[in-house]
This record gives C-alpha cells, sequence and structure tokens, in this order.
C-alpha cells in the first residue's frame, strides 16, 4: 500500500529550513517573540544567553527558526566545539582573554577588611587580579594596619593598597589610614557599613538595605529585618551567589577597587 504523510500541509506552504548559525559571542540576534535583541554570551546545551545594549540578560531555548539575525530568520546552533561559548567579557567587565596564563605574582598587595570583602572581590575581579598578578589578602581589622604597612615596607616596586569598609572622615579609622598613606602605600574606603552592602538590593530580590539601630550587630540586625536566618556565614554565601558581575554591585565599591588595582599595577610598583 503507498504511504502518505499525516502532514496535510501543501508543499508551497510549508516553511523553508532557515539556515542554522552558530552561536558565537559577540552575534547580535533578535528573538522576535519578546522583540528582545542582544549580543550571545554564553551557549549551553538547549540554550543561549543574550546580553543587551542596557546590560539585561535573557535565555531563549535554541528551537528552530528561533532568531532573527540582520532580519532574517535562523536557527541557531550551539558552536562546534563541546564546550560552553565562554563570555567576551570578565565579571569586572574588562575584556577576557581566552587562555591567558596567571602572571607571577607581583612584590604588590592588596589588602581589604575582612574575608567577605575578599571573597567579593575574587569573584568579580579574580581573573583581571591573575593576570595583573596581584594578590589580595585581608586583615581582621583596621587596627592591624600600622604594623602591616611597617612590616611589609611599601616602595616603587612593591606598592600596597587597602580596602576599609565605611572609611567616614574624623574617625579613628580614618585617623589610621591617613596615617599610613604614603607615596606608595594607598589606603581608600567606601561608604557602607559592611560589604554586604555594596551588593545592590535589585540583585537580592530585596527593596533596601535596612536601618539597623545603633549598637546592634549589622549583620545580625539585617537578617532579623529581612527575616533571613541569623547564620551570617550562610546568609552572606547567599548574597556572594547572587553576585554575576560588576552590574550587581554597587559604583562606590567598583571605583574603589578599581583605584586600588590601577595603583597597584602602575609602572611604578610593576
Amino acid at each position: 500500500m503507498r504511504q502518505y504523510s499525516a502532514d496535510l500541509t501543501p508543499p508551497w506552504k510549508k516553511p523553508k529550513p532557515a539556515p542554522e548559525v552558530p552561536a558565537e559571542p559577540g552575534l547580535v540576534v533578535e528573538e522576535p517573540g519578546t522583540g528582545f535583541c542582544g549580543a550571545v554570551i554564553r551557549c549551553e546545551a538547549g540554550t543561549v544567553t543574550l546580553e543587551d545594549r542596557f546590560g539585561k540578560h535573557r535565555v531563549f531555548p535554541l528551537e528552530p527558526r528561533g532568531f532573527l539575525l540582520e532580519g532574517r530568520v535562523v536557527t541557531l546552533v550551539r558552536p562546534p566545539s563541546s564546550a560552553p561559548v565562554r563570555p567576551t567579557r570578565t565579571a569586572s567587565g574588562s575584556v577576557a582573554v581566552p587562555g591567558a596564563r596567571a602572571r607571577v605574582a607581583r612584590a604588590g598587595r592588596i589588602y581589604v577588611e575582612g574575608r567577605h570583602d575578599a571573597e567579593l572581590v575574587e569573584k568579580v575581579w579574580g581573573d583581571d587580579l591573575r593576570i595583573e598578578g596581584v594578590v589580595v589578602e585581608y586583615l581582621e581589622g583596621v587596627d592591624d594596619l600600622p604594623s602591616i604597612v611597617a612590616e611589609f615596607a611599601p616602595g616603587p616596586d612593591a606598592r600596597l593598597g587597602v580596602l576599609v569598609d565605611h572609611l567616614v572622615p574624623g574617625t579613628k579609622e580614618w585617623r589610621i589610614a591617613e596615617a599610613v598613606t604614603s607615596e606608595h602605600a594607598l589606603v581608600v574606603g567606601h561608604p557602607y557599613i559592611d560589604i554586604w552592602e555594596a551588593v545592590k538590593p535589585s540583585s537580592l530580590g530585596i527593596p533596601g538595605w535596612p536601618r539597623v539601630p545603633r549598637g546592634q550587630d549589622w549583620k545580625t540586625g539585617v537578617c532579623r529585618a529581612l527575616g533571613w536566618p541569623e547564620n551570617t556565614g550562610a546568609v552572606w554565601q547567599g548574597i556572594l551567589g547572587r553576585v554575576g558581575s560588576y552590574r550587581d554591585l554597587e559604583p562606590e565599591l567598583l571605583g574603589r577597587v578599581e583605584e586600588l588595582i590601577d595603583f597597584v599595577t602602575d609602572s611604578g610598583g610593576a
């Protein structure tokens, strides 16, 4: 018996196959269903992530005839490499250098106030710091800064940069910072009570950071006000997990960290 196809659509009405285009990083396409237009930043099994000109990310399925390329319908496919498409920029927004090896560590260092600060800096600026050969260490408190600077003995070939929480003029911390600042040692501060506060509330799905009464532990007060568990270590890991790039951080922190990296990697400290 003759076999008939279940598809009764006349051949002239069937859509022509769309050309397949590898979802290479930087390729700009439009998803017609939503009108979202952006550049490919990641392609994994079954999905592609686009970034628009405002920095917004959207994930779409890799479906046949699912995108427009220069006005033409195309089918995006995963690039030939079995590995996921690597982003073209690092988490700090710098241009990524695929395959770049970490530079031998400089004599210069950056110190930050606390383990959480160090973890955040590593997550956002880690790739840049390894390429530049900059090591980040943390100090337990600003009171230790004079002895650390004295032991480090910063000079033209070994610059020292320090990031301090909530550095306010006239405070004890501010006076210590002023005392150790020199041509080869730079101390900068951000305005936040704690590094948690440098993460944008919108990235965490909260309306804002709550005000904690003076005299109460700030992290504990925040957890209570937001109904979070009072296990600050676990809460911090949750916060850190929501930070994907520099876009999740407040500009006042971004500027200070970039200033320190520039200072330590300046030709005078290379």
